[in-house]
């Protein structure tokens, strides 16, 4: 059993040790952990601390990793520390993961400044896990001023990850075909900052270009009353040359003081609160329906569906009854 109150003071206290124990009780699927994990987060809210919260997501390919790597070092270099929580993709046959963002960062990795901490996705949608969100509050507690939280990849359920993050980066590789269409309206509408990644050497030309397509595209959308008006913007950076990374910083720094002076930066995390709520009683709602009792009638309701003695709804309707009589 935990000593909750022993971990949680050892969090605070800036333990990295305690912070990867603390991230692995909250990431644990077992019943028992889940209510210590729910005791350690709620002990750790009587000593909040804020941490800039940064959400990156991108093609597959795009660098991600070494993105991360020469953003988070020019951050550490300035005194910040950081911390990044990568997520890494969950084989569906045998629910793996190769976890290997924290190889890909070799060099922050060993920056006494900086935290990195790959973790399955359990093939949960959103390019997040479930409790990415809890594992971001101890890094806060743990005294880190910013937190990058990496998902899988692009796609239109990985806007997930702007309902954790302060600030949304999404990056993209130059000259890279239709990506206008390939990462869709849902995630572009998110993305508060667009970064061209590999904009060095031949591919200079081709990234300018694409970022003017990107800044043209985003002046079709409608504005956010969250942005001042040079917001959602597009830029070209080079995580191989460090090109644009210093710009990129500035941007975010503007927005987010942007944000707080206009009341939006506290109003945004308050609606975060609420929905992660939501989805905790949704996904505990999912969770009954693992149950094996629930499991043998949605069996047996389904084979009569299946021989067409049942419609679909009626049998639906009968497991929803069953589950109102239990409770």
């Amino acid at each position: 059993m935990t000593d909750i109150d022993q971990l949680a003071h050892q969090i605070l206290q800036q333990d990295r040790r305690a912070l990867a124990r603390g991230i692995t009780l909250v990431e644990s699927q077992r019943s028992d952990h889940r209510e210590q994990s729910i005791a350690l987060i709620q002990t750790l809210q009587k000593h909040p601390k804020r941490a800039l919260r940064i959400g990156l997501s991108g093609t597959p390919g795009v660098g991600k990793s070494t993105f991360i790597e020469a953003f988070g070092s020019l951050l550490t270099a300035r005194g910040l520390k950081v911390a990044v929580l990568a997520v890494d993709p969950s084989s569906l046959r045998s629910g793996g993961s190769i976890l290997g963002d924290k190889t890909r960062m070799d060099r922050l990795s060993r920056d006494p400044m900086a935290f990195i901490r790959p973790s399955p996705s359990q093939s949960h949608l959103g390019g997040v896990t479930r409790r990415s969100r809890d594992a971001v509050a101890l890094c806060e507690a743990a005294g880190f001023d910013v937190v990058f939280i990496e998902t899988v990849g692009v796609g239109q359920s990985e806007t997930i990850v702007s309902e954790m993050s302060d600030i949304f980066l999404l990056l993209l590789a130059p000259a890279g075909g239709d990506e206008l269409q390939g990462v869709k309206r849902g995630i572009m509408e998110m993305a508060d900052i667009i970064l061209v990644n590999k904009a060095d050497g031949e591919l200079s030309t081709a990234a300018n270009r694409t970022c003017a397509d990107y800044s043209s595209a985003l002046r079709l959308l409608r504005k956010r009353p969250q942005d001042p008006s040079n917001f959602p913007m597009a830029m070209t950076v080079s995580a191989l040359t460090l090109l644009g990374l210093e710009l990129a910083w500035q941007a975010v720094l503007e927005l987010t003081d942007w944000r707080k002076a206009n009341g939006h930066f506290a109003g945004r995390r308050a609606q975060q609160a609420r929905f992660w709520f939501e989805e905790d009683v949704k996904q505990g709602a999912l969770d009954v329906l693992n149950r094996q009792e629930i499991k043998n009638e949605i069996d047996r309701l389904g084979q009569q569906v299946e021989a067409g003695e049942l419609s679909p709804a009626r049998a639906a309707e009968q497991i929803l009854k069953h589950l109102s009589r239990r409770e």
